[in-house]
């Protein structure tokens, strides 16, 4: 980092399936380079070569992982991820925007997969330095929306993950409410109904005293 070049800003999206994340995730880089800042966007699992690599074996319908092999790997992934990506752009004073970070583990593996939040993040203690985001955006979908919106997109092509039985997706939104209950500092709550142009003012309006400090 050059003298006087302040370390950037790391923002991530979650959500359930359906909830709008890689849509909100792009309109905000777009919304960010157009205030003159410089913006990497990425996304969980993957962003680096190995990560991607990673990605395909978890999300492969023939691979029938458990929640601690999913655990293992996403904390694999995450790592090469913030090694090779996340922390040298941060560093350089970029302001990265990730699509699902180490909540989408605490939610997914820790919650629904009955892995446990404790050693969700000593993996990621481990593997990444417990870093965290300086904000995280969450959207929040009623489960009908949610579906709708996931059957849109994915049709019968959904990944391993995102087939995985209603019950499941249930438990991970209530994980996801429970983390944002537990951290408000960190968390903005964003209503993820209406049009992707509401949601996105939506999330404007909550990064302001960010962008105010920027």
């Amino acid at each position: 980092m050059t003298q006087g070049e302040s370390r950037g800003r790391f923002i991530a999206f979650e959500g359930g399936e359906g909830a709008g994340k890689s849509t909100q995730a792009r309109l905000l880089a777009q919304a960010l380079r157009g205030r003159g800042l410089d913006v990497v966007t990425t996304r969980e699992p993957g962003g680096t070569l190995g990560a991607e690599a990673l990605r395909a074996l978890l999300l492969d319908h023939a691979l029938n992982w458990g929640p601690r092999a999913e655990a293992l790997l996403f904390a694999a992934a995450r790592s090469d991820h913030v090694e090779q990506l996340i922390e040298p752009a941060l560093a350089s004073g970029r302001w990265v925007v990730c699509d699902r970070f180490v909540d989408s583990s605490r939610a997914y593996q820790g919650g629904a997969g009955g892995i446990g939040d404790d050693d969700v993040l000593a993996l990621h203690a481990i593997g990444s330095g417990g870093l965290l985001p300086d904000l995280t955006i969450m959207i929040e979908l009623d489960p009908a929306a949610a579906t709708a919106r996931a059957m849109a997109r994915d049709g019968d092509a959904a990944d391993r993950i995102g087939a995985k039985a209603d019950e499941y997706h249930a438990a991970v939104r209530d994980r996801f409410a429970l983390l944002a209950d537990q951290s408000p500092g960190r968390f903005a709550r964003i209503d993820g109904h209406g049009s992707a142009g509401d949601v996105h003012d939506r999330i404007m309006q909550s990064l302001a005293p960010m962008l105010d400090s920027a």
